[in-house]
């Protein structure tokens, strides 16, 4: 099937059609980081409220990965089984009402369990994403991922920079819960991507049946399933999008912290995490591109870590002389993430592949994140220092750069399994 025929297959072949699709996908992509960056500057005041220490504020910082990396594991499964348009309209309101419902908890108990439904939510758009743009937008795929990770990192960015201003305008539970008025904006999209689906899926069906009575004789293919457990390109994705999260979160986790150790003002910490989160954004940009006009990126991600190395070093050694270059090198970093998605499906031929990778290597990636901020901080407690820290960083980019040799090879997911 052509790729200009692949929209018209799923029901809407107009200009129209494409255009709800692309709202529906850009409008829940801005949701998808809200509940996280909306909560981080409002902790003191939600803890003084509620009423929870330091141990809790360590959980909540916790979820976000753990609930993503489960959203991981369960979403190709559910889109299988359901749909993936079917599911991602489940995923908009669950995030919606996990977000608006949150703002309202009176104890620690509601506000874990609230934040985990939004976050879940999240995290079945973080999956189901990549292959709704391989099965609407197959021949626009650097464009369109460009447009929707901006709009995720627009929703990382602007809910941290207006958090504190909306809680001294009206409260803190005003400035949480205003963002399920994304999700809210996005629900009638997709419930017209739904009912188009569904439409198209019976066309489709009655279609088969009177092929069936043209051609008896052809037999029906059988869906082909994929181990990503036992597939070295699944491996790969996997390890180059968990190592670049886990350096990422440790990163927005300490760097604040090394930089007042030696002497910064926390003015000059929250600059230093705005300059890493920014150069992330902008790098956003290119970096599908990369992925999409190159045979082989494997050459950027070399470059990307050695950024990583440099920004390192600066901030181990000399952290007070040029602290904003050091956050600006390590921004530069994490522009292996945006790669990750993009080569999700130049990687793969079909959307039902791209749905298994996205919820593999965002499922166990996002687990093996989990440990980035917590180990980091847990040699540093236990060696005094930013040495060892560092080290493990390190490390962890030389497997993101093993995991990428693997997966930037131009092959496809699908050829790979069947022995080709």
């Amino acid at each position: 099937m052509p790729q200009t025929q692949t929209f018209e297959r799923y029901g809407s072949g107009s200009l129209r059609g494409r255009i709800i699709v692309l709202l529906a996908i850009v409008v829940f992509a801005f949701s998808l980081r809200t509940a996280v960056t909306s909560l981080t500057p409002l902790l003191e005041r939600v803890s003084e409220d509620v009423g929870f220490g330091t141990a809790v504020s360590g959980l909540l910082g916790m979820l976000p990965t753990l609930a993503f990396g489960v959203a991981g594991i369960v979403s190709p499964g559910l889109g299988r089984r359901f749909g993936i348009e079917q599911v991602m309209l489940a995923a908009v309101v669950i995030t919606g009402v996990g977000i608006a419902a949150r703002s309202l908890s009176q104890n620690v108990a509601v506000l874990v369990v609230l934040s985990c439904v939004a976050l879940f939510g999240m995290g079945i758009g973080n999956i189901l994403i990549p292959p709704l743009v391989k099965r609407y937008f197959a021949d626009r795929i650097a464009p369109i991922s460009t447009a929707y990770i901006i709009f995720v990192q627009a929703g990382t960015v602007i809910p941290a920079a207006v958090a504190i201003p909306l809680a001294d305008a009206v409260d803190w539970r005003f400035s949480l819960g205003v963002w399920a008025l994304v999700p809210l904006a996005a629900l009638g999209p997709w419930l017209w991507v739904v009912r188009e689906r569904r439409a198209a899926a019976r066309r489709e069906v009655a279609g088969r049946r009177d092929a069936a009575v043209v051609d008896e004789s052809t037999p029906p293919v059988p869906d082909a399933t994929i181990s990503m457990w036992r597939s070295p390109m699944a491996w790969g994705m996997t390890f180059m999008f968990g190592m670049t999260s886990a350096g990422t979160y440790a990163m927005f986790t300490w760097m604040p912290k090394i930089i007042t150790d030696a002497g910064g003002s926390e003015s000059l910490g929250g600059t230093a995490v705005a300059v890493f989160s920014g150069v992330g954004l902008a790098a956003t940009f290119v970096a599908p591109t990369l992925s999409t006009r190159f045979a082989n990126p494997f050459g950027f991600t070399v470059l990307f870590a050695a950024c990583w190395f440099a920004g390192f070093a600066g901030l181990m050694w000399a952290p007070l002389s040029a602290p904003l270059v050091w956050a600006l090198l390590c921004g530069l970093g994490p522009t292996t993430f945006p790669m990750a998605l993009t080569l999700i499906n130049v990687r793969t031929r079909t959307s039902a592949a791209s749905a298994s990778l996205s919820g593999f290597a965002q499922g166990v990636g996002y687990l093996l994140a989990c440990a980035g901020p917590l180990l980091f901080g847990v040699l540093h407690d236990v060696t005094h220092g930013w040495g060892a820290p560092f080290l493990l960083v390190v490390g962890m980019v030389l497997v993101m750069l093993c995991g990428a040799w693997v997966i930037c090879k131009p092959r496809y997911l699908e050829d790979q399994a069947a022995g080709r």
